[in-house]
């Protein structure tokens, strides 16, 4: 079973929708508002979860700090409600459930890009 957790500047409909699909699920603005990005991307860490956000720093977290994560999906979906885009990402797990585990994926509104991870280390 894949576990989330949802960053805190993810709306919550989209939280609420991995929920309803069968989806363990921590949402960071109800365990932990405030917490750095480093201590979210820990927690799914710890978690073995997929990270969930709209917040491109973890990009570079992953990519130029080497810091590992069990996937995490980028949500770009400007302009968009927050139901619609729980939908939209709620169908994209349900499609990609198998290649979104140590990957780094994008949702946007022309479609997704899924990019395998390299990074095999944790740094402190």
């Amino acid at each position: 079973m894949i576990s989330f957790v949802v960053d805190e500047g993810v709306d919550k409909p989209v939280a609420d929708k991995l929920f309803e699909l069968g989806f363990e699920t921590y949402y960071i603005a109800h365990m932990m508002p405030g917490v750095s990005d480093v201590k979210v991307l820990e927690l799914a860490n710890s978690k073995q979860a997929i990270l969930v956000t709209a917040d491109k720093d973890f990009g570079e977290l992953v990519y130029r700090r080497n810091l590992v994560s069990h996937g995490i999906i980028l949500i770009r979906l400007t302009g968009s409600s927050p139901s619609e885009k729980a939908e939209i990402v709620g169908s994209f797990i349900c499609d990609h459930q198998a290649e979104v585990h140590k990957a780094f994926s994008v949702i946007t509104k022309n479609g997704v890009r899924v990019r395998k991870s390299h990074i095999i280390k944790i740094q402190p």
